[in-house]
């Protein structure tokens, strides 16, 4: 099980697992949202999420035709993706967890345009 929560608290939310796949998204749109080099998810059944406290805080962005991005109105957090495409899955940040992510990260996604100053992760 998943537990998270957004930075100011207003949401908190339990994941029922288990994790389908996780991943770094280097897309410039997760890039922009995250205002990192990345954004981290794990994957798991959207039939699994629950929102525990908080559902009037979370409103949802479409970044496109068929992504959306979940995130708190009150500090910003991001919370989740989704796509319309597959809407019996939904993507977790592993940012807002509230005990870190033991699992692997077995995907990198949109390795074009990640930034050359992140590391390379598994160097020859």
């Amino acid at each position: 099980m998943l537990r998270g929560s957004c930075l100011c608290g207003a949401v908190r939310y339990s994941a029922a697992g288990p994790v389908e796949s996780a991943s770094h998204c280097y897309c410039t749109m997760c890039q922009k949202q995250h205002g990192a080099g990345a954004g981290t998810y794990a994957n798991v059944a959207r039939a699994g999420l629950k929102i525990e406290q908080g559902d009037a805080f979370i409103t949802e962005y479409a970044s496109s035709s068929h992504g959306r991005r979940a995130f708190c109105r009150q500090c910003g957090s991001t919370l989740f993706w989704r796509s319309e495409e597959s809407p019996e899955r939904i993507a977790v940040t592993l940012g807002t967890l509230d005990e870190p992510y033991t699992g692997p990260v077995e995907r990198e996604l949109y390795l074009d345009t990640k930034p050359s100053w992140l590391p390379v992760k598994n160097p020859d």
